[in-house]
This record gives structure tokens, sequence and C-alpha cells, in this order.
């Protein structure tokens, strides 16, 4: 059977379907990311304590997405993202009754373990059913959905928590979620590509064995730690900045920078086209770049110049990361969900590992040394996606045939 081209109907359906996911997944994921300074005046708690309401999220999703994929394999890829939608939404409506701070983290680590079930097994899915020609186009336009979930949920929990309380935003958060499940179960088509492995421990392990082996992917991935590390970093200690002197913004509008993830939903996708038509070595080095002078302009004391700072930085890691994280489908013939997980397990540890950092440095030397160590790690992203403009192309016979890309 042909893959899905964008003349299809069911292209249009699965691009909803998985627009509808990652809405929900970041929207659930990202949603108490404004609360943290709330949370840390309600249960007594510094920046990097209360940071672990994200950090546990995404340190257990990246433990889920390995055991995740490998089930995958054996079990398919539409009903385990389903049941992950379904319970993750379920576990954001406990976490918004919730009695004190331990009980939270531990249905926030559920939430990430359900979720484990979502991010990779979508982009297996894609790699799987689009043609390589549209693969950036579908990738871009299911990272657009996520930054489009991950900007409402930080904008609706930030006004809900302003004028009612955080419980009631994590309320609401929690129906959206189960809404955006059911549209996704109704709109994506089944699988006609996937072919069942047996799996087992054995198999992962000769999987990852091969994956760290290639010659590109085990850059992609280090890269997938250092651009969503600086991402969520950023985005956890922008928010205890600008509630401060000399700003004092109310919650509310401090949970605004959020619509800058619009930004986001246009050059996810825009990127994705730009990488399929001059190829993702020659865009990738161009985006880490304005990611970089971005964070920079943060370092205003000046609202507009930290809001457009914010702006460039936002716009610049969706179009990185929608380039880095369709290169690894078009770089994986065998075991589509192991490679994806492996990519996003670096994504979500650096999430944790560079979140909780910045919250023990924020805590010496604020918003400047939250950015230094920034700096550091996206010179460092910098430096990765230049080698990536010489790494060889896949040899034709491991891979299926690819649209041509400019080397």
């Amino acid at each position: 059977m042909d893959r899905l081209s964008p003349a299809s109907p069911a292209f249009k359906r699965t691009n909803r379907a998985l627009f509808f996911g990652g809405f929900s997944c970041f929207a659930l994921l990202y949603c108490v990311q404004p609360l943290m300074p709330l949370l840390a005046h309600q249960f007594a708690l510094t920046p990097a304590q209360s940071s672990l309401s994200l950090s546990v999220s995404t340190g257990a999703l990246a433990v889920s997405l390995l055991v995740s994929s490998a089930f995958s394999d054996r079990l398919g890829r539409k009903n385990m993202m389903v049941t992950a939608l379904f319970l993750a939404a379920l576990m954001t409506l406990v976490c918004a009754v919730a009695h004190d701070f331990h009980q939270l983290l531990a249905a926030r680590a559920l939430l990430g373990v359900a979720l484990g079930g979502m991010p990779a097994i979508a982009m297996a899915y894609l790699s799987e059913e689009v043609e390589p020609a549209s693969l950036g186009l579908s990738m871009g336009l299911y990272i657009s959905g996520s930054a489009f979930g991950g900007m409402l949920g930080r904008v609706l929990t930030s006004v809900v928590c302003d004028f009612l309380s955080w419980r009631v935003a994590l309320a609401a958060m929690g129906v959206a979620g189960l809404l955006a499940a059911f549209e996704f179960w109704r709109s994506l088509p089944a699988s006609r590509h996937f072919r069942a492995t047996a799996g087992g421990l054995d198999e992962m392990v000769s999987g990852v064995r091969r994956h760290l082996g290639d010659a590109g992917l085990p850059w992609l991935f280090a890269l997938a730690f250092l651009l969503m590390g600086c991402f969520v970093s950023a985005y956890n200690f922008i928010g205890f900045r600008l509630l401060g002197a000399p700003f004092s913004l109310r919650q509310s509008i401090v949970g605004g920078i959020s619509f800058l993830y619009l930004l986001g939903i246009f050059s996810s996708v825009w990127a994705g086209k730009l990488a399929d038509r001059l190829g993702r070595r020659r865009v990738l080095w161009a985006t880490m770049s304005a990611m970089f002078a971005g964070l920079l302009l943060t370092l205003a004391d000046n609202l507009v110049a930290i809001v457009a700072g914010m702006a460039l930085f936002t716009f610049a890691f969706f179009a990185s990361h929608s380039i880095a994280s369709s290169w690894v489908g078009r770089r994986t013939r065998t075991q589509q969900a192991l490679a994806s997980a492996l990519y996003l397990f670096f994504y979500y540890l650096g999430s944790s590992v560079v979140g909780w950092l910045c919250g023990v440095l924020w805590g010496h030397g604020g918003w400047n040394a939250v950015v230094a160590l920034l700096a550091v790690l996206l010179a460092g992203g910098l430096l990765i996606a230049l080698r990536l403009r010489h790494l060889a192309p896949v040899p034709a016979h491991a891979v299926e045939p690819e649209a041509p890309q400019p080397a």
C-alpha cells in the first residue's frame, strides 16, 4: 500500500488527529509550569523544589518511553496512544484533588508514565505511514499541535488560578484532555504499514546498540537533551523573574508569555517544509543560532527586549526540534518506535536534569546564572548542528528510497 500523501483524505485525518494528540500531551504535561511560583508560595517550597512538579513528570516520561516503544512494536500504535492520552487526562484530574505536594508529585509521576505511550509512538506512526517527501510537513504539524497545547495549557492555568484556584485550573485541563483524547481516537486511521515484532528485552537492547552505533543518531539524541533542557528551563524560571522586582507582574500576565508558543506552531511547520526542500543539515545550524541569540536578549532589563528574546528563542526552538525529530525518522528503517523513544528519552531527560540544575542556580545567581548555563549548553548544541552538516547520508540499502535531499 502506498504511503499517505497530502492529496489523500487519510493524510488530513492523520494530521488532525496527531495535532490533537500533540495538543493534549503537552498541555497536560506542562500546565503546571506557570503554577510553580504559586506552588512554591502555598507549600513553602524553594524554586528547585517547586520545579519538581514538572521534572518528576518528564523524568518518568523519559523512562516510560523506552518501555512503551517496546510494547508498541508488539501491540500496535493507535491503541497505545489512545490509552496514553485518556490515562494522562485522568491523572490530571487526580492532581486537582491532591491533598498535599507529595500527592501532587505522585500523580504527576503517574501522568509521566502514562504519557510514555504517546510521543515516540506518534513519531514512529508518522514515519511508517507518511511518504518520506511529506514527513517533515507531518512532523511539523504534530509539533505545532504540541506547541499549541503547551501554550494553551500554560495560559489557561495561569488565568484560571489567578481568578479561581490552581485546583480548578488543573481540573479544567483534565476535562480538555479527555475531549482531545476522544477526537484523537475518532480521527486517527488505523496503521497500514505497521508490522508487529516479537519484541522483548534482548531485542530492545540490541536495537539500542544499533541506534547508538549509527553515525548520526547519537548526535541527534544529544541535541534533543540540550534543546529541551534549555527550552523548558527558560520557561520554568522566566515566570519567577517577571513576578519579582522590578517587573512585579500579575500571574495571568506572566502566563500570557506562553502565547509566544503560537510562533512555534508556525515555525515547526515552516522549518519542516524548508528542511524537506533544502536539507536538514543546511537549516538546523541556522535555527540553533537564532535560539542562542534569543536567549542572550533576555538578559536585558527591558520588558520589551525580554519578550522579544523569548519570542525568537521559542520560534527557533520549535523549528530546531521539528528538524531534528524528523531527521531521526528519516535515518531509521528498523525499530522506528525505539529510535523515536531514544530521541525523546534524552529530550525529556534534558528537561528534568537541566530544569533542576537551573533551579539550584536560580537560588545562587538568579536569571543571569540560569542564562549562563543555558548559553553554554546551547553553544554545545550549535557545535553538534555544525558537525551534522558533514554527516554522510544513510546507505540506500538501509532505508526506503527518500526524496532527494541536498547535502
